[in-house]
C-alpha cells in the first residue's frame, strides 16, 4: 500500500525544480496530482514525465496568483479525481534588487505571486476540504531568507516570512476542520536555475555546514512528511532544510 494512495494533491509552480520533485515523489507514492505552472509547455512536459514514470498527474497551467486560475484548479481536481486532500503553494518568484531603488512593479509582482497566490490557494483548498469533511493538509514553500537577511532580497524575504506567519494564523482558523498547515523553508538548492551557475555549488558547499547545497529530493522528502498522515499533529510549523546554514549564516558574497 503506497503512503499517499487515494490522496489528491494540487501543487503550484511545479513545472521544474523543487515543485516538480515534490509532485513526482507524491505521485510515485500513490497520490493523484494536479500540476500547475505558469509556463504551459513546462506543465505539460512535467506531468507527462510523471505519468511516464508510473504516476497519475494532470497539468493545470496558468498564473496561480489569479483567483480564476486557483478556482479552476480546485474544480479540475474535483472533476477528475473527486476531491482534494493536499494543497502545496510552491509557486514563487525572486526579483533581486537593492532596497533603495527597488521598483514598485517588482514589489507588486513578488507580493502577488508569493503571498496572494499562496493565501488564496490555501483559502479555496480549505473551503473544499471543509466541505468534504475529511480534513487535509496545506503546505507553503518559504525560504531561509524569511529567517536570515540576504543581500538584494528584502522584498522576497519579506514575503517568505509572511507565509510562515500565515501558517501560524491558519492553525486557529483551520484546525477545527482537521486541516493542518505547515511551511518548508529551503536553503540553497540545486535546481535547473542554480545548476547553470558554475560557482553556485562550489560557493554553497563551502559555507554550508553539511558541505553541500540541498538537492530537490532533500526538499521533497521533508515536504512529503509534512503532508503525510504521520504529521497530522504537526501544524503551524516551519521546517528549515538548509544543511545548517541558518545556524551560522555566512554570506555567499
Amino acid at each position: 500500500m503506497k503512503a499517499f494512495a487515494d490522496q489528491v494533491a494540487i501543487i503550484t509552480g511545479a513545472g521544474q525544480g523543487i515543485g516538480f520533485e515534490i509532485a513526482k515523489h507524491l505521485a510515485l507514492a500513490g497520490a493523484k496530482i494536479i500540476l500547475n505552472d505558469i509556463d504551459e509547455k513546462l506543465a505539460l512536459k512535467a506531468s507527462e514525465k510523471i505519468r511516464h514514470e508510473g504516476g497519475q498527474c494532470l497539468a493545470a497551467p496558468g498564473d496561480c496568483s489569479q483567483m480564476p486560475v486557483i478556482r479552476a484548479m480546485i474544480d479540475f481536481a474535483k472533476k477528475e479525481f473527486g476531491k482534494l486532500d493536499i494543497a502545496i503553494a510552491n509557486a514563487g518568484i525572486t526579483l533581486f534588487g537593492d532596497f533603495l531603488d527597488y521598483p514598485e512593479e517588482s514589489l507588486r509582482r513578488v507580493m502577488e505571486v508569493n503571498m496572494s497566490g499562496s493565501f488564496f490557494l490555501a483559502q479555496q483548498a480549505a473551503i473544499e476540504m471543509k466541505a468534504n469533511g475529511k480534513g487535509g493538509s496545506i503546505l507553503f514553500t518559504s525560504s531561509v531568507t524569511g529567517h536570515q537577511a540576504h543581500k538584494n532580497l528584502a522584498a522576497y524575504g519579506m514575503t517568505k516570512a509572511a507565509l510562515e506567519m500565515l501558517a501560524r494564523h491558519l492553525v486557529v482558523e483551520l484546525s477545527p476542520f482537521g486541516i493542518n498547515v505547515n511551511t518548508i523553508a529551503p536553503g540553497a538548492t540545486l535546481t535547473e536555475r542554480t545548476i547553470n551557475d558554475p560557482e553556485y555549488e562550489k560557493t554553497w558547499s563551502r559555507i554550508t555546514p553539511t558541505g553541500r547545497p540541498a538537492t530537490t529530493a532533500d526538499i521533497a522528502h521533508a515536504a512529503l512528511f509534512l503532508v503525510s498522515k504521520q504529521a497530522r499533529q504537526i501544524t503551524g510549523q516551519s521546517l528549515i532544510i538548509d544543511g545548517g546554514w541558518t545556524s551560522v549564516s555566512p554570506s555567499p558574497y
